[in-house]
C-alpha cells in the first residue's frame, strides 16, 4: 500500500471515528434534553399544584430518600405546618392531603439530582476517552456549573416563601425557570452544531430572525414564569378582551410606575399577551422572509415549522386562559414553550452551520 493509500486510509478512519464520536455525544444530550424537558414540566406541576414549599428543607443527599415511616411523615408535616401557607390556605389539612402535595416536590428534586448524574458521569466519560471535542470542553463544563448554581437557585426560591409569603418569590421563580431554559437551550445549540447539516450556513435577515425568535421565545417564558408566580392566569380569563378591553385600565396604579410590570397580576398579563402578539409578528415575518431569500431549502421549511409551533402554542395559551389555568391545559402549554424554545435554538444554529472538522485529532488513551 502507497503512502497516499495510507494518508487516506487513517483520513476516513479518522472521519468515520469522530461521526461515531460525535453520535455518541448527541444521543447523551438527547437523554440530557429530556430529563430537563421533564424535569421543568414536573416543575410547573409542582407550581400549578401548590406544592413547591411542601418541603422545607434543603438536604441536597438526604432528602433523596422520601419519608419511609409514620413517624417520619409526620415530622415532615409537622414542619409545613410551621410556614405561612399551612396557616392561611391549607390550615387543617390532612396529613394524606400533605402527601399529595409532598411527592410533587419530591419528584422535582429529585429529578434535578437525577440530572446532574445523567449530565456528570457521561461527560467525564467521554473526556476521559476523547470523545469530547476541544472547543466543547467550555461549554460543557459551563453548563455543568450552571446545572450546580440552578440547585442553589431553586432554594433560594423555595426559602423565599417559609417566612413571610404564601408562595415563592415570582422574581425568583421567574430566574430559576429562566437558567432552566438557558441549561436546555445550551443542550439543544451543542447537539444540533454536532448533527450533520444539509445546508449553507446562511446570513442576513433570516439569520437575524432566527435570532430573533429563540430570544423572544425565551423571553415570552421568562414573562409566563412572572404570570405563574402571581397566577395572574387565574384572574382574567377572558380572549381576545382583557377585563373587558383591548388595554385594560389600571395597569399602572403601583408606584413607581415600574413596579406594575413585575407587581401588579394585570399588567403582568398584559405584558405577558402582547409578548406572544410580537412572537407571532416576527415568526411570520421571518417565515416570509426565509421563504423569499432561501426558497426550497430547510432554512425554509424549518421557518414554516416554527412558525406553525408558535401559532399552536398561542392556541394552547388562550385555551389555558379560557379553562382557568386547567393543570393539564396549562403543563401542555409549558411543554409547548419549551418545544418551542427547542426548535428555535436548533432552527438558528441550523444558519449558522455544523461545527467543523477539528484541525489535529486526539489520540485516546
Amino acid at each position: 500500500m502507497s503512502a497516499a493509500d495510507v494518508t487516506a486510509a487513517n483520513i476516513l478512519g479518522e472521519t468515520k471515528r469522530r461521526e461515531r464520536d460525535r453520535r455518541a455525544v448527541r444521543i447523551w444530550l438527547g437523554v440530557v434534553i429530556f430529563t430537563l424537558f421533564c424535569l421543568v414540566l414536573v416543575g410547573g406541576a409542582t407550581r400549578l399544584t401548590d406544592s413547591g414549599l411542601s418541603i422545607t428543607e434543603w438536604k441536597p443527599i438526604h432528602g433523596a430518600i422520601p419519608p419511609l415511616s409514620v413517624e417520619e411523615w409526620q415530622e415532615e408535616f409537622e414542619l409545613y405546618k410551621r410556614i405561612p401557607q399551612y396557616e392561611q390556605i391549607n390550615h387543617g389539612m390532612t396529613l394524606d392531603e400533605f402527601k399529595s402535595i409532598f411527592w410533587w416536590e419530591w419528584a422535582h428534586r429529585l429529578l434535578a439530582r437525577a440530572i446532574g448524574i445523567v449530565f456528570a458521569l457521561p461527560l467525564l466519560f467521554f473526556w476521559l476517552t476523547g470523545r469530547i471535542e476541544k472547543r466543547l470542553r467550555g461549554p460543557l463544563i459551563g453548563l455543568l456549573a450552571l446545572g450546580g448554581f440552578q440547585g442553589f437557585i431553586g432554594w433560594w426560591m423555595v426559602s423565599s416563601g417559609l417566612t413571610k409569603l404564601v408562595s415563592v418569590s415570582q422574581y425568583r421563580l421567574a430566574v430559576h425557570l429562566t437558567i432552566a431554559c438557558l441549561i436546555f437551550a445550551g443542550c439543544v445549540w451543542i447537539m444540533r452544531g454536532l448533527s450533520p447539516h444539509s445546508g449553507d450556513a446562511a446570513k442576513g435577515s433570516a439569520k437575524t430572525g432566527a435570532v430573533l425568535v429563540a430570544v423572544l421565545s425565551l423571553f415570552q417564558i421568562y414573562l409566563g414564569a412572572l404570570v405563574a408566580g402571581l397566577d395572574a392566569g387565574l384572574s382574567y380569563n377572558t380572549w381576545p378582551l382583557m377585563d373587558g378591553a383591548l388595554v385594560p385600565a389600571d395597569l399602572f396604579v403601583q408606584q413607581p410606575w415600574w413596579i406594575n410590570l413585575f407587581e401588579n397580576p394585570k399588567t403582568v398579563q398584559f405584558v405577558h399577551r402582547m409578548g406572544a402578539y410580537l412572537l407571532f409578528a416576527v415568526a411570520l415575518w421571518h417565515m416570509v422572509v426565509t421563504l423569499r431569500s432561501a426558497p426550497g431549502t430547510t432554512h425554509a421549511r424549518r421557518a414554516v415549522l416554527l412558525f406553525g409551533l408558535i401559532c399552536l402554542q398561542a392556541g394552547i395559551g388562550i385555551a389555558t386562559l379560557l379553562t382557568q389555568v386547567h393543570l393539564h391545559v396549562a403543563l401542555l402549554h409549558q411543554a409547548g414553550a419549551l418545544v418551542v424554545l427547542g426548535f428555535a435554538i436548533a432552527h438558528w444554529r441550523g444558519f449558522v452551520g455544523e461545527y467543523p472538522a477539528e484541525a489535529k485529532i486526539e489520540v485516546r488513551g
